[in-house]
């Protein structure tokens, strides 16, 4: 027979703000990180390659391990595992600020993202165990993301704070105490859960799944890059190859890292796509977003930022108000809902032009974020509260690494779309007296011909930022139409399940 569910107590909403340290760190490390670029590539004399891998290791690795170190927390204790990654993150942080080289600091970066794939699904499993009332646990994940969505927003501030006092090593200094109070508190108000029947760990699968997310990512990035396509090409063909190898040996396995039969439970298959799904259209949104403020608006880079913290905190105070939404409507309600919201508020972006452009997309990003927030809210706890308890570190790491996906998937399709349609727009704009390079750099993107039309004469130069600036209005217009079909599209999926199950 069950036993009957207990209410979480005090310590369990005090663990919860124990759980957010983490949370909010993981989200300041990488958000800070872009103020310091400048200085830190003088002091180290970094190149371009090392510059984008000092950005992208910490995603990379991250990704690559999120399954594995959730499997992990599962078998020896998300406590162990949260309270070690806290030790390791430290001593990452540490390397990282007092790096003397390019390589070093690449490396550390990598150290960093490998112990941040320990944080996120051991906060979210932890979460699972001290709320198992449902009305309760979808509170505890509301402020999960407002932690998440506030260390982004933070980040930004603290590093530029921090930069105006100290060099770039002191950004990497920021989690250290943060970790420090984790270290101190948590083994008091964190509960030491695991599940003791998990059998024997599988590197094999860890390999798999690790080196499938990896070359998947990194094949992605590449190809939005706008690189070269065959090694983009082979690294995707690869990463897929790797994921079914991983996925035929979990369903033969006996205590599987994956279980795969959580895929088949449409109440967690259905809210994972949801999220996948909308992380892939606000990627690719706020990556040809940031471009139109710069290029099109000729917004500088700290402006452009402001007009885009309107939506940040609407989606701050929504969240904040989650426990009323959740006691009023069903999670498939806020998740179908949601996902209505957030396909308006990308096609109202469809609508910005002329005069009022810079209102629209203000607007158009609130109601985006608006949307965002209850679908994230109500898919994380549909995940986590439909994986047992014993695999709930290992089911909210897929859901991690299906956002890590989404992300780079968004950033490559809608970018990808967006630049086809802008290079077409563009015609023969370009001079023919222009250097082919210079050319070709201005036909990849809006920021290169603005570059490019200041440094032509006259008329040619006036001709060529007009004609760029309306091809990247058409090509936003293109890119944020199909985010809104996909969106509109998932809230009819989410609909039609939902009304099926009911039924």
């Amino acid at each position: 027979m069950d036993q009957p569910r207990r209410a979480a107590g005090r310590r369990e909403w005090a663990g919860l703000a124990v759980l957010a340290l983490p949370t909010a760190l993981v989200a300041i490390n990488n958000s800070a990180l872009h103020l310091a670029l400048p200085t830190l590539s003088a002091d180290l004399t970094a190149t371009g390659p090392q510059l984008l891998w000092i950005v992208d290791v910490y995603g990379f690795v991250m990704a690559a391990l999120l399954i594995s170190m959730g499997s992990l927390g599962d078998r020896i204790g998300h406590r162990r595992l949260l309270l070690t990654g806290a030790v390791a993150f430290g001593a990452a942080s540490l390397l990282a600020a007092f790096a003397p080289s390019a390589e070093v600091l690449v490396l550390a970066r990598a150290l960093l993202g490998a112990v941040g794939a320990t944080l996120m699904p051991a906060t979210l499993a932890l979460l699972r165990a001290m709320f198992p009332l449902p009305e309760q646990r979808t509170v505890a994940i509301g402020w999960w993301v407002t932690s998440f969505t506030a260390g982004n927003v933070l980040g930004p501030v603290a590093g530029g704070l921090v930069l105006e006092f100290a060099d770039w090593g002191s950004v990497f200094l920021l989690g250290i105490p943060v970790m420090a109070l984790l270290l101190i508190i948590g083994p008091f108000l964190l509960p030491a859960h695991r599940d003791r029947a998990g059998g024997r760990p599988d590197f094999a699968s860890a390999l798999l799944s690790a080196g499938a997310v990896l070359v998947l990512v990194h094949g992605l990035k590449e190809l939005s890059a706008g690189n070269e396509q065959l090694v983009p090409g082979l690294a995707i063909v690869g990463g897929l190859v790797l994921g079914y190898a991983f996925i035929r040996r979990q369903g033969r396995s006996a205590h599987p890292m994956l279980d795969l039969g959580l895929l088949a439970d449409r109440a967690f298959a259905v809210p994972l796509v949801a999220v996948t799904l909308t992380v892939f259209t606000n990627a690719g949104t706020t990556f040809v977003l940031a471009q139109h403020l710069q290029g099109v608006l000729a917004l500088p880079p700290l402006e452009a930022a402001l007009w885009l913290l309107p939506s940040t905190v609407a989606g701050i105070a929504l969240s904040a108000c989650s426990a009323t939404f959740a006691r009023r409507f069903r999670p498939s309600v806020l998740l179908t809902t949601g996902l209505v919201i957030a396909a308006a508020g990308t096609g109202a972006l469809t609508q910005a032009d002329g005069p009022a452009a810079l209102a629209v997309l203000v607007t158009g990003t609130i109601v985006l974020r608006v949307g965002v927030v209850p679908v994230m809210i109500s898919s994380t706890d549909a995940i986590v509260g439909a994986a047992p308890p014993e695999r709930a570190g290992s089911a909210t790491a897929l859901q991690e690494t299906c956002g890590e996906l989404g992300l780079a998937l968004g950033v490559t399709v809608l970018g990808s779309i967006c630049t086809a349609v802008y290079r077409a727009g563009l015609g023969g704009a370009i001079p023919g007296s222009v250097a082919p390079e210079a050319a070709e750099a201005a036909r990849g993107g809006i920021g290169a011909a603005v570059g490019l039309a200041a440094r032509l004469p006259g008329e040619q130069g006036t001709e060529l930022l007009d004609q760029a600036r309306q091809a990247w209005t058409d090509a936003l217009h293109v890119s944020t139409a199909i985010g809104a079909v996909i969106l509109a599209a998932a809230a009819v999926g989410v609909w039609s399940v939902q009304r099926r199950r009911a039924g």
